[in-house]
This record gives C-alpha cells, structure tokens and sequence, in this order.
C-alpha cells in the first residue's frame, strides 16, 4: 500500500517540465482562438455598427431635414406648405420625426376640418408620453365625433384618460369629453357615473375648467330616473 502511494506521489523534473512546457501551448492554442473570437465579434459589430449609421442613420437626418423646412413653414404662416411637409415624411418614413409628423399634419388638417385625413394620420401615430399621448388621442377623440363615429369617439376618449393617468388637469378633461357623448347617446347612467367620478376624484376640477359638475351630474340623473 505504502509502495502504491509512494509511486503515486512520485514525479520526476523532466515530468513536471514535460507539464508545464504542454499547459504553455495549450494557453499560446487558447490565445489565438480567442484572438480570433475578439476578431470575429470585431466584424460583426462594425458590420452592425456600419448598418445603423450607414442605413438608418441616413434616413433619420434626412427626416430631421424635412420636418424642419416644415417646422420653419409653419412658424412662417404658411400653413399649407408645412402640411405638404408633414405629409411627405409621414409617408416617406417610419421613424420619430414621422411620428410627429403624422401628429402635426393631424393638427393642421382638423384646423381645416379635413376631420377623415386627420383621423388617418392619428390612427398611424403611436401614442408616447403622459401628455402629448392623451392629448393624440383625444383629438383623434373629436375627429370622430366631427365625422359622428361616437362609439369610436369613446374608444379615443378612453385611449386618452387611461394614457393620461391621474393628472388632475387633463383627465377630467376627457372624462367630460365622454360624458358629452354618452350623453348625446342618451346613455344617462353612464353619464351620471362618470360625472360622479370627477367629483369624487377631481374635486376642483369643476372650479378650475369653468365646468358645472353638479349640474351635469344632477341632469343625467334626473333623466336616467335616479
């Protein structure tokens, strides 16, 4: 037994040379494959990094461009020509200065009561933020009440009181924008409830937005029989 572990435990210079000299070339063999790997991953990304700014990048300043000859129309007045270049890269691009310009062009166009064309370009913009969002979406709300899709009009109306969350100065705001329509539906009960969650919710809404809630609630009430 003494002899095994003798034998075991036993290592000569050359042996341990011999180890050492095959764990060096292994690691010189590893340092090329990964020399080779860095390489690699080397292309790629430059290959990638070449497609975002060679590709995209591209159309992304020439969508800039154009919306600020646009933007620069518009601040001069010339209303039509900013629309022009609105619609041009809204059509052209599908980037973030399309975006804005689908809602700019929306904008314009309800202002000239080209309520169906408006609609198309809100119902083609993505909704961003707690603000501009809701506020896309209501108007896209009052394009179709112009155009007397009222189901349609509450969907927008709900769009835009979900996105905008508890801000006390906007939801309100849309909430009564519903009410209006439930109420034109004669829809009186879900009229009451909704003037009823503004009082409750939004206390001094009524106060701030010039808006008589109480007589509101009290009307639809009275005419849904409570």
């Amino acid at each position: 037994m003494a002899k095994k572990q003798n034998q075991s435990a036993r290592t000569t210079l050359e042996e341990v040379n011999e180890s050492l000299s095959t764990a060096a070339q292994r690691i010189e063999d590893n340092k090329k494959y990964i020399n080779w790997a860095l390489i690699a991953i080397a292309v790629i990304v430059l290959l990638a990094v070449g497609y975002i700014y060679g590709i995209r990048n591209p159309n992304l300043q020439k969508a800039k461009d154009q919306i600020g000859k646009a933007d620069l129309e518009l601040m001069q007045g010339n209303q039509d020509e900013a629309l022009k270049g609105y619609e041009k890269v809204a059509a052209e691009f599908g980037n973030k200065p399309a975006e804005r310009a689908h809602l700019n062009a929306a904008i314009l166009l309800y202002e000239k009561g080209e309520y169906e064309k408006a609609a198309k370009h809100l119902e083609d913009y993505t909704p961003a933020g707690n603000l501009i969002g809701p506020a896309s979406q209501s108007l896209l709300g009052d394009c179709y009440v112009n155009l007397k899709k009222l189901d349609q009009a509450i969907a927008a109306y709900d769009k835009a009181i979900s996105l905008s969350g508890d801000n006390e100065a906007y939801t309100p705001a849309f909430m009564v924008k519903k009410a209006t329509i439930l109420h034109e539906q004669k829809k009186y009960a879900d009229e009451a409830a909704i003037y009823q969650e503004i009082k409750d919710k939004y206390p001094y809404y009524g106060q701030q937005g010039g808006i008589d809630v109480d007589k509101y609630l009290e009307r639809a009430n009275a005419l849904a029989g409570k």
